[in-house]
């Protein structure tokens, strides 16, 4: 299941969870100022990340610069509870999924996280249109929808 990590104020968190209900691909969304970030969370986020912290810290959020905080000196439990502490420092939105990782809304990475068997179809030269267009893919989504329901 794909989670989104947001803010209200956030208009790249609008455009990800569109885009997810757009393409009919369920989701939790998590707004991280209302709802609190979990040890668990944090790990979830590193999970599929290249370099671990850098990926998912904005190290240029208002409370990293006031304080000169040196994120990079610190151990794995300290970040993990200043992040606990200080949800702001966080990139936005966070997409996870059990396999995928995207800090901030791009139209095309986001692409990641339609299911295999849909992207499957869509990349394979089938009917030649693109994916919004083509015959198969509306083909797939039913199939999928039926899969869900038994």
């Amino acid at each position: 299941m794909v989670t989104i990590y947001t803010t209200n104020s956030c208009s790249s968190c609008k455009k990800a969870v569109n885009w997810f209900k757009e393409h009919n691909i369920e989701f939790i969304e998590k707004n991280m100022f209302t709802t609190p970030i979990t040890s668990k969370d944090i790990k979830k986020m590193l999970e599929n990340t290249e370099n671990g912290f850098e990926d998912i810290i904005s190290t240029r959020s208002k409370i990293i610069m006031e304080n000169k905080i040196d994120v990079e000196s610190m151990r794995f439990s300290e970040l993990e509870n200043f992040i606990i502490s200080n949800p702001s420092v966080l990139k936005r939105p966070i997409i996870v999924d059990d396999r995928n990782f995207q800090a901030g809304y791009d139209d095309d990475e986001i692409t990641a996280f339609k299911p295999r068997e849909l992207r499957k179809i869509i990349n394979c030269d089938n009917c030649g249109k693109d994916d919004e267009n083509c015959e198969y893919t509306e083909i797939l989504k039913e199939s999928l929808v039926l899969k869900k329901k038994f």
